[in-house]
């Protein structure tokens, strides 16, 4: 979902979007808060960051995705990824907010590659996208700014939490499983799969419940039990029967150290540690700072509407900036 690739740094943000509104960039919608009253973002670069996404869906889904209802009360995906939106926006004001208090800023030359970035990414925007987002290069720039200073706070406050994640940690093993829901059939299926000779995998594609018989699995995505008994095993071993919730399992090692995705499990814990960390201040800052998007700019927009094709925002950001 877009709310994982905008929040894995938890969004940045910055106040000078008041020197835009003096020089006339438009309309912008207010945030308010419990302490204070700061300047929120233009409709303009609401519809930015919103038919970037839009559009973004719209060539993997087609516009049959809008009205499908994600919940028990009728949300469409339109209103959801609305809210999403608007959420994040919120989460990027209330980020620079945090970096005001800390006095975080940016340098001549981070403000330089910004403004590269800015130029780039405005050129490649079609005369159809800027006239039916309104936004100007100034608009751009802003969001690109606050965005960069974001991620700028995060690494600050989370430069001495301890990014070390042993291979012990991050390890994960390929199995195949053969999963069912009764014990006496697990019972049969394992005496057939300790018999000299049988195929696992054969069997395992005829008896097993689920469909998908080989797994990556990593320490702590399932059961203890579970992980008790397959992270011993040697390749070509057979576990005993497993209880695993509901299920009963029965898993031969195939890959008892899978390394590529070992390295990639300990870069993603690493991250997650590190965001848990900028989580806890973020929660307690932003539980005395409530910030909140107004405007009715997000009842005009419609994913329905072809006004524009931009959907490379974020994707312009990461070649740059990262």
């Amino acid at each position: 979902m877009a709310k994982g690739r905008w929040r894995r740094w938890t969004a940045a943000v910055c106040g000078s979007l008041l020197t835009l509104m003096a020089c006339g960039c438009g309309k912008s919608t207010p945030i308010t808060s419990e302490a204070e009253t700061v300047e929120g973002y233009t409709d303009a670069q609401i519809m930015l960051v919103a038919a970037t996404e839009g559009n973004r869906y719209n060539k993997i889904y087609t516009d049959q995705i809008w009205g499908i209802q994600v919940d028990e009360e009728g949300t469409t995906f339109q209103e959801y990824l609305l809210g999403e939106v608007r959420r994040f926006l919120e989460e990027v004001k209330t980020v620079n907010l945090m970096a005001d208090e800390r006095e975080i800023f940016l340098s001549n030359q981070e403000k330089e590659r910004l403004q590269e970035l800015t130029e780039d990414y405005y050129d490649s925007l079609t005369e159809a996208d800027k006239n039916y987002i309104g936004v100007s290069q100034e608009e751009v720039f802003q969001l690109y700014y606050e965005y960069y200073r974001g991620e700028k706070l995060v690494n600050e406050l989370t430069k001495e939490v301890d990014m070390e994640i042993s291979d012990s940690e991050a390890k994960v093993i390929t199995v195949e499983e053969i999963q069912v829901s009764d014990h006496e059939w697990a019972q049969e299926i394992h005496t057939r799969a300790m018999t000299e000779g049988v195929d696992f995998s054969s069997l395992a594609r005829t008896v097993s419940e689920d469909e998908q018989i080989e797994k990556s699995v990593g320490r702590g995505e399932r059961s203890k039990d579970y992980e008790d008994a397959a992270f011993v095993l040697s390749v070509g071993e057979i576990s005993p029967i497993i209880r695993d919730g509901e299920r009963f399992c029965i898993v031969k090692c195939v890959d008892d150290y899978d390394e590529e995705a070992t390295l990639k499990r300990k870069q993603k814990l690493a991250l997650s540690r590190k965001n848990q960390a900028f989580r806890s201040l973020y929660d307690a800052f932003s539980a005395e700072h409530q910030v909140e998007l107004k405007g009715d700019v997000w009842d005009k927009i419609s994913f329905l509407e072809k006004g524009s094709t931009t959907s490379d925002f974020f994707d312009w950001y990461a070649d740059y900036m990262e």
